[in-house]
């Protein structure tokens, strides 16, 4: 079966901002954490998947490089001395290790499983552990992106319906659009990371996933989806899935958020949104593979 979108790290200079822009987009945003590693989040939970809005914490040092070990932490801070945005991609995983050995198998892993663990906190301000374990891939061609499954270890400490209600009335991640100028030299690494075969779609490739789709465009093919000029290669766009369009747009205005219609979608540009532009559509786009 292909995998499911876990989670989407969206990095941003000042995380502060980064939180009260989710909130205007209707967003409810869970309470700051930090990673041990000095890195520091925010959760906008959905049932069964996330987004992770990312900065780096006061205390952040970039870690020594280990070949051995995906520089998550040194990636981050590299992605955002250039720019801000969809940084990393993240699919749910069942067994880590699993995967670790599989991606090593299909030549676009070699990196160790990573495991940590750190406190959260509920809605109602309740500390709880918890732990997850990582696996990498990635590609040369795609540098720009970072690419890992996750694994929860403690999923009911986690997963909090009452903080998967969100005023603009969004379900979940529906899909994802990357950016390459051939993205047919990155469909194998894409298919062996999805678990799931490319299809051809205008100038480009799309992947079936459980849930929705993940696309991979030239720049051309994503100006003629989106209506707007890609901020170079890599992770360019996410679709959020929302219960009522027309009241998801009408709270996005009244909160002076600028908006724009295409092809169904309602769409905050990345200019608008830190970097990262953010598709809202119709439920009927979060189909299963």
């Amino acid at each position: 079966m292909p995998r499911a979108i876990d989670h989407l790290v969206i990095a941003a200079r000042d995380l502060r901002e980064q939180e009260a822009l989710y909130r205007r987009l209707g967003f409810q945003v869970g309470a700051r954490n930090r990673h041990p590693w000095g890195t520091e989040n925010h959760i906008v939970q959905f049932d069964g998947a996330f987004l992770e809005l990312i900065g780096l914490g006061d205390e952040f040092a970039a870690p020594h490089p280990n070949e051995a070990v995906h520089p998550f932490a040194g990636f981050l801070a590299g992605y955002l001395g250039k720019r801000e945005g969809l940084a990393m991609m993240v699919m749910r995983s069942a067994d880590a290790e699993a995967d670790r050995r599989g991606f090593d198998e299909a030549g676009i892993g070699g990196f160790a499983r990573f495991d940590f663990a750190r406190k959260g906190r509920r809605p109602d301000g309740g500390e709880v552990e918890v732990a997850f374990s990582l696996a990498f891939a990635a590609s040369p061609a795609l540098p720009e992106a970072g690419f890992f499954v996750c694994q929860q270890h403690f999923p009911e400490n986690f997963w909090s319906p009452a903080a998967q209600l969100h005023p603009n009335g969004a379900l979940g991640v529906a899909g994802l659009t990357l950016v390459h100028e051939r993205p047919r030299a990155v469909g194998d690494f894409l298919s062996a990371f999805l678990d799931a075969p490319p299809r051809s779609v205008g100038e480009g490739l799309e992947f079936a996933i459980d849930g929705g789709a993940v696309a991979c465009l030239t720049p051309a093919g994503f100006a003629a989806r989106y209506g707007a000029e890609p901020d170079g290669p890599g992770l360019a766009a996410a679709q959020v899935a929302v219960a009522d369009l027309a009241a998801c747009g009408r709270l996005l205005a009244e909160n002076r958020v600028p908006t724009r219609g295409r092809d169904g979608m309602t769409i905050v540009d990345a200019a608008a949104a830190k970097g990262a532009l953010i598709a809202f559509v119709d439920p009927a786009a979060m189909r299963s593979a």
